[in-house]
């Protein structure tokens, strides 16, 4: 049930009328005309934008189409009132037995109340994270897995084919230094002085893996020159890192589809496949970038590259694909990976990357564009920074890293569902502040505590209600007498869970599982009002002592509120709580 859906479909039935009866000219596109929850909630339930979108090519005025549409629209049951506003906004309320059928069809449908219909199971590519596979996650990966899984999930919960994918970059430089990092750690776990030179990883998480080599190859390394060793070395450190890295995404409650490697486009034709894709659309030509804009670095001059025409699918400049030397840039595998996963067959992919890859965005885009002869839509979230505070001043990095703050310094802190929650509580592209003391907080300023605090209030009015011998398993609420939930804090409630399938739409369309996070707040807000307001008036109160039939009408209403509290906290990753402790 999704009853903006219903009321749109209501509005466009409407206007049909109009052109049936001749007071609309046949021929109008209704493709603008949209019902949605008005800015002001005092202005009404709904609003419709219907005569002012359609005046202009009606010929009309705005207020005479609005007129005649609002007569229409009040002779439906579902709506009590339906008044002209301003110019020619129409503005709804609709009858209190509309909202009462939305706590019934929440109950009836459960866990599935705000899935679309029909989710059409396009395939999507979500890749996120994707870090070096040098060391431990730390908290800038954290927000992007956190952001990236819950993107995932909605996508999912609104019908789509999801793979969840990560991109291991272990095809670059950074792999080797690793390797290099190891040996020192592994002649340590031999006994021997080391000392990390610049350009060298000296976290304390490689002793643990420099030991385990030492435990599978012995001495047979020891006083070998770097190319007897190297590319074995990198081999097992790059297994070792990604066992890490799969064990803190694990204690953030993140588990990949897939694992995809950077090397393995190297040497096997992948990466000259793709090219070859564009060259025979044209796009691939030899040439000379212009300079760089600003100032001139000292080392540049002008050579012939191979280059790929970015700017004919979007892109400011063309991209060098292969160096001068023959060598591929950067850029070359990242063109063959999106290509494969083009070839793999998705409807659409998804790119989340740190803020430090803005740059990165009009040329991926453009090769993906280019590729999939713009077929396939790409769209790159980046995460921005996170702050860390702790007793009023940032939180330091960690010794085990070296020079960062982990993940797992942040979910050993507060634990992986405050975790995962208070990463969305702000859109991916604002900067966020992460305070390990507020976020354990037990008040309304803490979003997590509140949100989880409405789903545990209700577990609790469940108990004592079974306690005295009142029915509340969910066909026997669903069946109960609902006229009476009339008052307002209760209808304001209802409304609230009548948002729920609209939100899941335009968050899902959007890729902003941040909205979720926003929702659960103020459905939780909506909640913890009309409790509080049963403190004073016992009619509003979820236990009506005596009177059974009134207490499962209450409950209906609060057992609404934590299916959906509980399947939003399911589309961030958190797990509901059945109570505070």
């Amino acid at each position: 049930m999704n009853l903006f859906t219903d009321m749109h479909g209501l509005v466009i039935e409407s206007l049909g009328r109009m052109q049936a009866e001749g007071t609309l000219p046949k021929g109008l596109a209704f493709d603008n005309v949209a019902v949605e929850p008005p800015r002001d909630p005092a202005h009404g339930d709904m609003a419709t934008n219907a005569a002012m979108v359609l005046a202009r090519p009606a010929g009309q005025k705005p207020r005479d189409i609005a007129d005649a549409l609002a007569v229409r629209l009040a002779s439906d049951p579902r709506v009590a009132l339906a008044e002209v506003a301003g110019p020619g906004f129409i503005n709804l309320r609709l009858a209190p037995t509309v909202w009462q059928d939305v706590v019934r069809n929440v109950l009836g449908e459960g866990a599935g109340f705000g899935r679309p219909a029909a989710g059409g199971g396009r395939k999507v590519n979500v890749e996120y994270v994707s870090a070096n596979p040098t060391g431990p996650l730390h908290v800038g990966h954290t927000r992007g897995a956190v952001f990236g899984d819950a993107l995932a999930n909605l996508l999912e919960y609104a019908g789509h084919d999801v793979t969840r994918e990560y991109y291991i970059n272990d095809g670059g430089a950074q792999v080797d230094v690793l390797a290099r990092s190891v040996y020192l750690r592994y002649l340590e776990a031999h006994g021997q002085s080391v000392e990390f030179e610049d350009g060298t990883y000296p976290g304390d998480y490689l002793i643990e893996v420099g030991q385990a080599l030492k435990d599978e190859v012995g001495e047979a390394y020891i006083d070998k020159p770097e190319a007897d060793w190297l590319a074995d070395i990198r081999e097992f450190a790059t297994g070792r890192m990604l066992d890490l890295i799969r064990d803190d995404l694990s204690a953030l409650g993140v588990t990949m589809d897939r694992f995809f490697s950077e090397k393995s486009l190297y040497g096997t034709g992948r990466i000259e496949a793709a090219l070859a894709t564009l060259s025979d659309k044209g796009l691939i030509y030899e040439g000379v970038l212009d300079p760089p804009k600003g100032k001139m670095p000292e080392d540049w001059e002008p050579r012939v590259q191979t280059l790929f025409r970015a700017t004919a699918h979007g892109d400011d400049v063309d991209r060098p694909v292969k160096k001068s030397d023959g060598a591929w840039t950067y850029f070359a595998p990242d063109i063959a990976y999106h290509y494969d996963k083009i070839t793999r067959g998705y409807d659409a992919l998804i790119d989340v990357f740190g803020a430090d890859h803005g740059g990165y965005v009009k040329r991926m885009k453009a090769a993906v564009s280019a590729l999939s002869d713009g077929r396939v839509p790409l769209d790159i979230k980046l995460t921005q920074l996170v702050k860390l505070y702790k007793n009023c001043a940032p939180f330091k990095m960690s010794k085990r890293a070296g020079t960062f703050v982990t993940l797992r310094d942040v979910v050993d802190q507060v634990g992986p569902d405050v975790t995962r929650f208070v990463m969305l509580t702000r859109k991916n592209d604002a900067p966020l502040d992460f305070d390990f003391d507020k976020v354990l907080e037990q008040s309304r300023e803490n979003p997590v505590f509140y949100v989880q605090y409405a789903h545990a209030r209700v577990c609790s009015v469940l108990r004592k209600a079974d306690g005295a011998g009142i029915t509340v398993d969910d066909a026997t609420l669903e069946a109960a007498d609902l006229s009476g939930l009339v008052h307002e804090a209760e209808l304001t409630v209802a409304k609230k869970l009548a948002e729920w399938p609209r939100l899941v739409e335009v968050a899902a369309r959007g890729h902003e599982p941040h909205r979720v996070a926003f929702y659960l707040y103020e459905l939780a807000s909506d909640l913890h009002a009309l409790w509080n307001r049963g403190n004073d008036m016992p009619d509003l109160r979820f236990l009506q002592e005596g009177n059974a039939a009134a207490s499962q009408s209450k409950i209906a209403l609060a057992r609404a509120v934590a299916v959906v509290i509980s399947a939003g906290l399911g589309i961030l990753g958190v797990t509901p709580v059945q109570e505070m402790r």
